[in-house]
C-alpha cells in the first residue's frame, strides 16, 4: 500500500494538533494558563447543588445519600448522575478508575475492540523491530529544516516541530507535545499528548473510540468518554464523565450514559452542573 493514502489523513491530525479533519470525526480541544490559579479557585463542597432543571436534564427525584447523588434524565433515555465523592485517603486517579470500570459495562463491544487494538499494536511493534529496509523506489529532499526520504511504502518525513514515520499502512507523528499513531489497514488512530501540565489521550479503532483529557495542578480537572458506533444490548453508544475538585477533594463527578454517540449537549450540561457546584 502507498503511504500517500495514508500520510493525508494523519497529516490532517497533525496540522491540527488533534482537532477533528472533515467527516465523521472527534474534536478535542485542550487550553493550558501558567498559572492554574488563573483558572479560578475550586470550591470545597459539602452539599450538591441540584437544580431542577439544567440544559436539556430534568432532575429525578431529590438528592439522595444526604445530599451527595443527584440523578437527571436528558433526551432519547440518556441519564446523567452527580456524585459528590470524598477522598478517604484515596487519591482523585483511583476514585475515577472506579467509575470508568462501572461505566464501561455498559459498551462492552467498546472496550473489547480498544483492547484488541492495543493487542494489535504491541504486536505491530515488535514486528517493525526487526523490519528490513524495504526495496523499491527511492526519493530524497533535503533542504534548510527539511528532510524526507522515501523508499517502497516506507518514508520519513522531519520538519521544525514535526516528525512523521510511516512503514506501510502504518503511521507515526510526532508534533510539538503530541504523538499521534495511525494505522490506515486496521482503521485506527491513537493521539497522545501533554502541554503544560495539560494531557489528551484518544485511542479509536474501528467503532470504539475512548478519549481522555486532564488538566495540570494539584486540583483534580479530568473528563472521560468511551463511544461505540454500534450500541450495547441496552442502546447506549456512549458512557463517560467530568470531575472536579479541589486538592485534598472532595471532587464531584458527572456520569454520562447516552443512546446518541455525539456527546452533543448533554455533556456540556453534566459540565455545567459539575461547575454550578465546584466552579470552573
Amino acid at each position: 500500500m502507498p503511504t500517500r493514502p495514508l500520510l493525508v489523513p494523519v497529516l490532517c491530525l497533525a496540522a491540527l494538533a488533534v482537532a477533528a479533519c472533515d467527516g465523521d470525526s472527534v474534536r478535542i480541544s485542550s487550553t493550558h494558563t501558567e498559572n492554574p490559579d488563573a483558572k479560578g479557585a475550586l470550591k470545597v463542597v459539602e452539599t450538591l447543588q441540584c437544580p431542577q432543571t439544567l440544559g436539556s436534564l430534568t432532575r429525578k427525584g431529590s438528592a439522595s445519600a444526604e445530599g451527595s447523588i443527584c440523578t437527571y434524565a436528558g433526551p432519547r433515555g440518556a441519564e446523567v448522575s452527580l456524585h459528590l465523592v470524598e477522598l478517604d485517603g484515596a487519591t482523585p486517579a483511583r476514585i475515577l478508575k472506579a467509575f470508568e470500570d462501572r461505566l464501561s459495562t455498559a459498551l462492552p463491544q467498546a472496550v473489547a475492540q480498544l483492547k484488541a487494538s492495543a493487542e494489535e499494536e504491541a504486536a505491530v511493534a515488535t514486528a517493525e523491530a526487526g523490519h528490513a529496509a524495504a526495496t523499491g523506489d527511492r526519493a530524497s529532499v533535503r533542504a534548510p529544516g527539511v528532510d524526507i526520504q522515501a523508499e517502497g511504502d516506507d518514508a520519513t518525513v522531519r520538519l521544525p516541530g514535526l516528525h512523521i514515520e510511516s512503514r506501510g499502512d502504518q503511521a507515526s507523528v510526532r508534533i510539538g507535545g503530541f504523538h499521534i499513531d495511525a494505522s490506515d489497514g486496521e482503521g485506527g488512530v491513537n493521539i497522545e499528548g501533554s502541554e503544560g501540565g495539560d494531557n489528551v489521550s484518544v485511542q479509536a479503532h474501528q467503532d470504539a473510540a475512548e478519549i481522555r483529557t486532564s488538566a495540570g495542578g494539584d486540583a483534580t480537572r479530568a473528563s472521560w468518554i468511551l463511544t461505540d458506533n454500534r450500541p450495547s444490548e441496552a442502546g447506549w453508544r456512549l458512557v463517560g464523565y467530568e470531575a472536579r475538585g479541589p486538592a485534598g477533594g472532595p471532587i464531584v463527578v458527572a456520569t454520562v450514559r447516552s443512546r446518541d454517540r455525539d456527546r452533543g449537549r448533554i455533556f456540556e450540561d453534566a459540565k455545567d452542573l459539575v461547575a454550578l457546584n465546584v466552579g470552573e
